[in-house]
């Protein structure tokens, strides 16, 4: 807001002290923040007074734009709305999807295909991990010799 420093106060202060007196000095600076803080809130009420104005002003231009498609919609409800068949073209043009749905749905065909694969995969692993049997528990080594048992 205004560009004072602290050497700049410090010499109101001065000059303030000196020219009103030690006495009066207390006093004077109370009524002076008083009126300080009177204009701050007044200033404030009138920035927000002004918001409130330009958030009015906002809403009105939206209502009539708003009143103007309320229009078209009551003409498209009417009952005396019609399309002639004469002013269609003798071609027929079919919409595309829209891409963002397209290449969703390519996606989740996909997903779904890569999981399908995933699932016949472990079931083929299942399969052959079943016919191998396990080994782990040392009864497939050798049978101890009857010497090795003696020494």
């Amino acid at each position: 807001m205004f560009d004072i420093g602290f050497w700049e106060l410090t010499m109101i202060a001065v000059i303030a002290l000196l020219v009103i007196g030690p006495d009066k000095l207390p006093g004077v600076a109370r009524t002076a923040g008083k009126w300080v803080g009177r204009a701050r809130r007044f200033v404030g009420d009138v920035k927000s007074d002004i918001d409130r104005e330009l958030k009015q002003e906002e809403i009105r231009k939206a209502l009539a734009e708003d009143a103007g498609l309320d229009e078209i919609k009551q003409i498209m409800n009417a009952d005396n709305f019609t399309i002639d068949a004469d002013d269609t073209p003798d071609y027929q043009v079919s919409a595309m999807d829209d891409p963002d749905e397209f290449n969703e749905n390519i996606l989740r065909e996909e997903r779904e295909q890569q999981e399908a694969a995933d699932l016949e995969h472990d079931r083929q692993l299942e399969e052959e991990l079943s016919g191998i049997t396990d080994h782990s528990d040392g009864s497939d080594s050798e049978p101890e010799s009857p010497q090795s048992k003696n020494s």
